[in-house]
């Protein structure tokens, strides 16, 4: 149990879009410090001027908040190492006031004709060890490392540098990471021990990885976490796929919630092999997630990705709309997926009565005047419904022996093409119910005369 107050920092960069691997270990600090009562913090480690952008500072700061991931100085000036220069030069005057590092003046490698002035860390050759929350005690040779370059010239701090100053000036206790900053930790480790300051707790999570055990990449599903958001995820699905991603809860358990997830997160149930993302477990929780939200959270969702025309009609013509919930829960994987559906005509033939080829309405080799026949049958049984009883149940039941005897194809098939004008769609009793009994008949009687013509 860790003592005193836990502080974390995510401190992304903002030189590309946020991804799957830094969200991930945003939510594993946040998740840590929330778990023992403690403080994350938010910087920008935006030292590579060249390719840090605003835009992308954005990017990062819209999918933090879309995951749902607050942040204990979200209303403070955000920490951005290209705003600290004198706070790094005067710890940079600090250590080479002491001796422990010194000015160098050398030819620069990628010029040689061109002199430059590097601060160097005076190397003291020794071993380092660290306990690693995760990988447990982890040694380094530092005498291999040399001299140690901690900045390109007294205003211009290397990242090893900047990071140790953040983190101590942050009050950092516990840096949570990649693995991939494993070997960057003996190098921080001499410059906190030459500065004096208090070494933190380091845990390593383990990388993602492809479902080949490659790095991650575009074509594994490393896309920008925002993407995931236009695609239609919901962001408590997505924050328990991540937790899931080198965590684990001891038990059989998958479903969570972000306050379970930091009621139960433990650094010692993360795993040190590599984690492989599986987008099939991530649409399946996805599902499982979309099918526990509320009618009304449901529909604000799935209206948002409709286009215009469908989009009208289901604001304006709310029992079909409510009456379609059911359908769409075990249809969609993600909210993109209605807009599909749409784009595909499955969605207004429940709103607008449908254009039917008359020339396919019959079931295989029946003949035109037998479906004619049963069409009229079935319009018949359907009248004698009343309004109030117009559901899945009475409609089946009021259809189902004629359809027994007669074959289910030849009568079920005719009815389902008329009521809904494609060739694939939900069965004629739930495309029924879901318009009401006055468009159903309507559409029977219809063909009726088409085909009678």
């Amino acid at each position: 149990m860790p003592q005193g107050e836990i502080v974390t920092r995510f401190p992304p960069s903002p030189t590309g879009l946020f991804h799957i691997g830094n969200a991930r270990t945003a939510l594993f600090n946040w998740l840590f410090a929330r778990h023992h009562g403690g403080k994350i913090l938010l910087r920008f480690e935006d030292t590579d001027r060249a390719r840090s952008k605003s835009e992308y500072e954005q990017n990062i700061r819209d999918g933090l908040a879309w995951l749902g991931l607050d942040f204990d100085n979200v209303n403070e000036t955000p920490w951005r190492q290209s705003e600290r220069g004198a706070v790094y030069r005067s710890y940079l005057e600090r250590l080479i006031a002491s001796g422990n590092a010194y000015l160098s003046r050398e030819r620069a490698k990628d010029d040689p004709g061109r002199e430059v002035e590097l601060v160097r860390l005076r190397s003291s050759g020794k071993s380092i060890t660290f306990h690693d929350e995760v990988r447990g005690d982890i040694t380094f040779d530092t005498a291999e490392l040399g001299d140690l370059v901690i900045a390109r010239n007294i205003d211009d701090p290397i990242y090893h540098f900047a990071v140790v100053v953040d983190d101590f000036e942050m009050g950092v206790t516990h840096v949570i990471r990649g693995e991939d900053h494993i070997s960057n930790t003996a190098r921080q480790i001499l410059i906190q021990e030459a500065l004096g300051f208090k070494q933190p707790s380091y845990a390593h999570i383990p990388l993602i990885l492809g479902p080949d055990r490659s790095k991650l990449s575009k074509r594994h599903g490393a896309t920008a976490l925002t993407d995931y958001r236009d695609r239609g995820y919901l962001p408590e699905a997505l924050v328990n796929y991540l937790a899931l991603l080198g965590w684990s809860p001891g038990d059989d358990s998958e479903g969570f919630t972000l306050t379970e997830l930091v009621r139960r997160f433990d650094l010692s149930r993360v795993q040190k092999s590599g984690a492989i993302f599986n987008r099939e477990k991530l649409d399946w929780l996805n599902r499982e997630h979309l099918k526990a939200l509320s009618e009304s959270d449901f529909l604000a969702a799935t209206i948002g990705f409709l286009p215009g025309r469908e989009r009208s009609h289901f604001k304006e013509k709310e029992n079909i709309t409510r009456a379609l919930v059911p359908i769409l829960r075990e249809r969609l994987t993600i909210f993109s997926d209605a807009r599909e559906l749409a784009e595909r005509g499955e969605l207004l033939y429940f709103f607008e009565d449908p254009v039917v080829d008359v020339s396919l309405i019959s079931w295989k080799e029946t003949p035109r005047e037998k479906t004619l026949e049963h069409l009229q049958k079935a319009t018949a049984f359907l009248e004698k419904i009343e309004e109030h009883d117009f559901d899945i149940k009475s409609i089946k039941q009021t259809l189902w022996d004629y359809a027994e005897k007669e074959g289910r194809g030849s009568v079920l098939w005719p009815i389902r093409f008329v009521l809904s004008g494609k060739e694939k769609s939900p069965d004629p009793f739930t495309i029924a119910a879901v318009i009401g009994k006055e468009a159903t008949l309507r559409r029977l009687r219809g063909a009726i005369q088409a085909l009678g013509q």
